[in-house]
C-alpha cells in the first residue's frame, strides 16, 4: 500500500489549495446571496487545466483520473468553495462522453469541459422515481431520423449555466419490447425543454431546477454511443466517479470547517488566559470530526485509486463507502464547528453556519445513506435484497 501522492499529484494539490484560497468562502458566499455564478473561478481552473485534469490530453485535459479530479474537488471544498458543478460536469459528463461517446462527440465537447468553456449538467432524477432507477419515466421514442424526448426531471443542477444537459431516458427495445435507458446530450435552449428554478435552503451559487421535456426533438447524433446498447454502460460510468468526487468535496468541507473553528478555540479566551480549546468539551468533539474526516479521505483514496485501476465492481464499493462515510463525517465536523464557535458560528462572518445546509444535502444525494446502507448489505455482507 502506498498512501502518498505522487509528485504531481502533490503539485496540484498545492496549487488547487492556493487558487481556492485566493477567492475563499466569502466569495462563494457573497455569489451565493447575490444570486450569481462563480464565474471566474471557475473560468480561472479551466484556464489553469484544473477542470479538465481527468480528461485526456489529446482533447486538452491533464491526462489524470479520478484521483486527481478529487484532489481538485477537496482542495476548493477546504478553501471553502465547494463547487458541485465539479462533480456534474467534469466527473460525470465526460467521463460518460470520453468512455462512452462517438469520435465526434468527443471531439465536440472534451475540448470545452477540460478548459471550462462548456459545461454539461446531468439530469437523471424524476419526482416519482426517487431512487428507483427503473421507475424513470421519461421516454425517448424516434421519429424519423430523430429522437423526441419527454418527462420530467428534478434536482438538476446548474441547468441556468449549461449549454447541454446529459439526459437520462427509457427507449423500446424493438427486439424484446422491454424498456431500456439511453443518454442523450441535450442543449438547454432546445425547444420544449423548460425549466422551473427550485427554491433550496442551501447556501449555493448552484441552483437546483425542475425540468420538463415536451416533445423534445434532437439528432440522432444526440445519442451517446454508436447505439442503444452503450446506454445502461454509459450511465453507470458515470456513477462512480459521481460519488468519489462527491466525497471528496465532503471531505475538503469537513476540513474547512474544522480549521475554522481550531483557529477560533485557539484564540478565544473567556475564562482567564486559557484558550476554549483547552478544555476536553470543546476540544473532542473537533479532535472527533477530525478523525471521521480523515477516515473518509483514506477511503475516497482507496476508491479512486481503485477506479483509476479500473478495478469496476470494487470501485463501486468503496466509492458508496467513501461517499457514506465523507457524507457523515462533513455534517458532523460543520455541526462541531458551529457549537464550538457558539453565537459566532451562527454569523455569515465565521463561515460554518453557511455550510449547514450543504452538508446535510450531502447524506442524502446523489444517493441516500440509506441506499448505501442497503447496497453493503447486498453486496458486502451477502444480504437479501430488501427492496
Amino acid at each position: 500500500m502506498n498512501f502518498d501522492l505522487t509528485l504531481e499529484q502533490d503539485q496540484l494539490r498545492d496549487a488547487v489549495r492556493a487558487l481556492g484560497r485566493k477567492y475563499g468562502h466569502g466569495y462563494f458566499v457573497a455569489k451565493a446571496k447575490a444570486g450569481e455564478h462563480t464565474t471566474e473561478l471557475w473560468h480561472e481552473a479551466g484556464r489553469l487545466g484544473y477542470l479538465g485534469v481527468n480528461i485526456p490530453t489529446e482533447y486538452g485535459g491533464g491526462g489524470g483520473g479520478i484521483t486527481e479530479l478529487a484532489i481538485v474537488c477537496e482542495e476548493l471544498a477546504a478553501a471553502g468553495c465547494p463547487l458541485l458543478l465539479l462533480v456534474v460536469s467534469p466527473a460525470i459528463a465526460a467521463t460518460v462522453i470520453n468512455k462512452h461517446g462517438t469520435d465526434e462527440q468527443r471531439k465536440r465537447h472534451l475540448p470545452g469541459l477540460a478548459d471550462g468553456s462548456q459545461k454539461i449538467v446531468f439530469a437523471i432524477t424524476e419526482p416519482e422515481a426517487g431512487s428507483n432507477f427503473h421507475r424513470l419515466g421519461t421516454v425517448a421514442r424516434r421519429d424519423g431520423d430523430d429522437w423526441l424526448l419527454s418527462g420530467r426531471k428534478c434536482y438538476i443542477s446548474g441547468v441556468d449555466e449549461a449549454g447541454h444537459v446529459l439526459v437520462v431516458a427509457r427507449t423500446e427495445d424493438a427486439a424484446t419490447g422491454k424498456l431500456k435507458p439511453a443518454l442523450f446530450i441535450v442543449p438547454t435552449d432546445a425547444r420544449g425543454l423548460e425549466r422551473s428554478k427550485l427554491d433550496m435552503e442551501i447556501v449555493s451559487p448552484e441552483n437546483q431546477f425542475l425540468l420538463y421535456l415536451d416533445d423534445v426533438r434532437v439528432p440522432a447524433d444526440a445519442l451517446v454511443g454508436e447505439s442503444l446498447d452503450a446506454g445502461l454502460p454509459a450511465l453507470f460510468s458515470g456513477l462512480n466517479p459521481e460519488r468519489i468526487t462527491v466525497a471528496a468535496m465532503g471531505a475538503g468541507t469537513g476540513r474547512y470547517a474544522i480549521e475554522r473553528a481550531s483557529e477560533y478555540t485557539a484564540t478565544r479566551k473567556v475564562w482567564g488566559g486559557r484558550s476554549i480549546g483547552s478544555h476536553q468539551g470543546v476540544a473532542h468533539p473537533l479532535a472527533h470530526a477530525a478523525v471521521q474526516v480523515e477516515l473518509a479521505r483514506l477511503m475516497i483514496h482507496k476508491a479512486a485509486t481503485l477506479y483509476d485501476a479500473g478495478r469496476d465492481l470494487e470501485a463501486g464499493i468503496s466509492g458508496n463507502m467513501a461517499k457514506y462515510a465523507a457524507g457523515e463525517a462533513a455534517a458532523l465536523a460543520v455541526d462541531t464547528a458551529v457549537q464550538a464557535l457558539g453565537g459566532a458560528g451562527m454569523t455569515t462572518e465565521y463561515g460554518v453556519a453557511t455550510l449547514l445546509g450543504a452538508v446535510r444535502a450531502g447524506r442524502i444525494a446523489p444517493v441516500s445513506r440509506e441506499m448505501i446502507l442497503n447496497f453493503v448489505a447486498q453486496h458486502v455482507l451477502g444480504q437479501d435484497k430488501s427492496y
